[in-house]
């Protein structure tokens, strides 16, 4: 798939329109937090999808798999300015290599977060520059894997006397699970969608 081609597709995925977000793998009663995330895709020869690991001092999601992101700040004029912010701080991603081609449906979170996924393409090889606070260390998912429909699995866990189920993906290093994984297997499914559709 060319460059051109992918963002022509993922810039029709962008641009939704979407309902009601999809719900967290667990029950959570509290207020819930505005947030939002970079999905940046590298435009290598081969594209992958950037994630970063969270360090292990953190008090949300510590050591967790994550796109660079966080909450929406009262100066934030949108989910896309906070999702370029926060990714501009964690990981040094400069805002003018970002281009912004819309978003994909909410997420919520079973710790409190509705999370609205950023889609964006960054050229091959963007210049970085890691916040050793907040990110631990900085990957790529080749988008061949993510768009395998048997790449991602299912996992059961119990926490707390409660069963929780989970997508998870293959990854020699890292864990990626949780709402990283479920806005990657989002992702996945809107581009084998415009794909066959094609």
């Amino acid at each position: 798939m060319s460059h051109s081609l992918l963002r022509e597709r993922l810039a029709r995925i962008g641009a939704g329109p979407w309902g009601e977000p999809i719900p967290p793998d667990r029950r959570f009663d509290g207020e819930v937090v505005a947030a939002a995330v970079l999905v940046p895709i590298v435009l290598h020869a081969a594209p992958t999808v950037l994630l970063t690991k969270r360090t292990s001092h953190l008090k949300k999601h510590a050591g967790q798999v994550s796109f660079p992101g966080g909450r929406i700040d009262p100066e934030d004029a949108s989910p896309e300015a906070a999702a370029l912010r926060e990714a501009h701080e964690e990981i040094g991603l400069v805002p003018a290599d970002v281009a912004v081609l819309g978003r994909l449906k909410d997420q919520l979170t079973g710790t409190g977060f509705r999370i609205t996924p950023v889609i964006a393409v960054v050229p091959s090889a963007p210049a970085l520059d890691i916040s050793p606070h907040e990110v631990e260390a900085v990957f790529e998912l080749p988008l061949s894997v993510v768009l395998d429909p048997a790449a991602p699995r299912r996992q059961k866990q119990e926490v707390g006397g409660v069963w929780r189920e989970y997508w998870v993906w293959p990854h020699n290093e890292h864990f990626i699970w949780g709402a990283t994984a479920a806005i990657l297997v989002q992702l996945a499914e809107h581009l084998r969608r415009d794909m066959a559709a094609s």
